[in-house]
């Protein structure tokens, strides 16, 4: 019987766990020694769940919503999707299941719920839809000087196209000048600490992809031709997505049991510092363990860890120095959110959208009002009930910012920078100070890897590493690049497959979402 080999998976995160999951699945396993190092003492990467004082924090915001049938299957698989009448159903005022059959969240925890999605922008103090939409109130709103403008600028850019050298041209090419510079100028630089003309477009088109006036239009059309589905909606664009009853950390936390089960090894708190080579493969990492170092041996290594961080590390082996360089200088941006709990919000819910507490229905709020820091509002309550304790009369929010580790943001007290948010949400009159009830903040290291420094030389970087033959890199970090769960997870179930089946190539791996289309690799290329 052949002897089984050693994985070593640095992060247990999506990409991570997906791939300990899909090396595993098979029953009676006989290949794989599985052990997945975590830095931290927690499960699910950015994608974990915060609890505080009866309350839950969703880090980010993540839509459970996938093109590829393997994620949507997958998740399915671990989480049924909810069905009977619920909580959920009676108190939102639906009529009728959206699934029938499923578990009801009421009686069981491991349950998805089907969210309907609302993000809309905040500017002028107004709301406007998120993405742009063509209806009677974007133009009220906007006023009659401004949507003339917007519409001869839109006309412009789409007879006079230009290069897509930067994300600001990527954007003008979509939407005209005049709605860049009123929706996404100043708040990508917000977000990202750079202007949108330093930063590439390829950003654009993995986050933003085929989003533009045109794609809103037919959407509109698909919507009321009754056309609409999963193939032709823009990601951006759908209206409702799966959510763990409990926030997407609760999902993680199953699967990493599950794993568990089926023999993988989960170290909480093993930072990797070191990675060592011998002939010009890795054998073994070194980690960092409540101030010892271990050394952790094994045949094959599979890294979500920051590409940064892995190159620094690389123990053993010459590195080059503009490799070296690359890799030092690829950008991150760093997360902080603070999450407030209040009696209520001072805006009022003019939809016809049904809300518990009658509350306004968005998930997300983007702040476009360049006199604030703060870039989005998530509404928890409209994520899932279940992660408000008294969902049915309080309010629970998170106020999200992007800040660089150490700078006067990130170096502020827990106190100080709650104090600087709510400042700011009073300033917007969203909420007033006496409304507030609870605190807490988060911080985030290397949340968002950014689009511009040493980004432009990354493919030097990725065709170095792709060399090694005993190391693939997965996730959002791991490949520095702006995924969503899907789509770190369709990275590892690449790489898994490639282990598997003994194909060299990294090419699949390295080629989801690369495209503007949403691109997945299909399990037979």
């Amino acid at each position: 019987m052949e002897k089984k080999k050693n994985v070593i998976i640095i992060g247990a995160g999506p990409a991570g766990l997906t791939m300990a999951y899909e090396l595993l699945k098979e029953k009676g396993n006989e290949k794989y020694n599985v052990k997945i190092l975590e830095e931290s003492q927690d499960i699910g990467g950015i994608s974990k769940t915060v609890k505080y004082n009866g309350n839950r924090m969703d880090i980010g915001g993540h839509r459970f919503f996938s093109k590829d049938d393997r994620v949507m299957n997958f998740w399915s698989e671990l989480m049924p999707v909810q069905g009977k009448n619920s909580f959920d159903d009676e108190k939102l005022g639906r009529e009728k299941p959206l699934v029938e059959g499923g578990p009801d969240p009421e009686k069981e925890d491991n349950v998805m719920l089907i969210r309907h999605r609302v993000s809309r922008i905040y500017y002028l103090k107004k709301f406007f839809d998120y993405p742009i939409s063509m209806k009677p109130e974007t133009f009220k709103n906007m006023g009659f000087g401004r949507t003339v403008k917007a519409g001869f600028s839109y006309l412009k850019s789409i007879f006079v196209k230009k290069p897509e050298t930067s994300l600001e041209n990527f954007y003008i090419n979509r939407f005209g000048k005049v709605l860049y510079s009123m929706f996404f100028e100043k708040y990508t630089e917000k977000l990202w600490g750079r202007h949108p003309s330093e930063i590439s477009a390829d950003w654009g088109a993995q986050r933003v992809k085929g989003i533009s006036i045109t794609a809103v239009i037919k959407d509109m059309f698909h919507k009321a031709f009754g056309s609409k589905n999963k193939e032709n909606t823009e990601t951006s664009l759908i209206e409702e997505f799966w959510y763990p009853k409990y926030g997407p950390g609760h999902l993680w936390e199953t699967l990493a049991n599950k794993v568990s089960e089926q023999g993988a090894v989960i170290k909480k708190g093993y930072c990797v510092k070191k990675l060592n080579f011998k002939d010009g493969k890795i054998v073994s990492v070194e980690c960092e363990v409540d101030g010892k170092v271990e050394t952790i041996e094994g045949d094959i290594f599979v890294s979500s860890m920051p590409m940064n961080d892995l190159v620094a590390g690389f123990s053993g082996i010459d590195v080059p120095d503009n490799i070296k360089d690359i890799a030092k200088n690829l950008p991150f941006r760093d997360f902080i959110t603070v999450g407030l709990l209040v009696d209520k919000l001072n805006l009022e819910n003019k939809t016809d959208i049904n809300t518990l507490g009658n509350i306004v229905p968005d998930c997300w709020i983007y702040v476009q009002e360049p006199q604030v820091k703060m870039c989005r509002i998530q509404i928890f309550n409209n994520w899932s009930p279940y992660l408000v304790q008294d969902a049915e009369h309080k309010v629970w929010i998170g106020l999200e910012y992007t800040c660089d580790e150490g700078d006067k943001y990130w170096n502020m007290t827990d106190e100080e920078f709650i104090n600087f948010a709510i400042d700011e949400l009073v300033s917007m009159n969203i909420i007033s100070k006496d409304q507030i009830e609870d605190s807490h903040r988060e911080r985030i290291k290397k949340a968002y890897p950014a689009y511009f420094d040493s980004y432009k030389d990354i493919d030097k970087l990725i065709d170095y590493i792709n060399q090694i033959d005993n190391l693939y890199c997965i996730g959002r970090n791991g490949q520095h690049r702006y995924n969503n769960m899907d789509h770190s997870m369709v990275t590892a179930i690449e790489a898994a497959k490639n282990i598997r089946e003994g194909i060299r190539t990294r090419d699949n791996i390295w080629n989801v979402n690369t495209d503007k289309e949403y691109h997945e690799v299909k399990s037979d290329k």
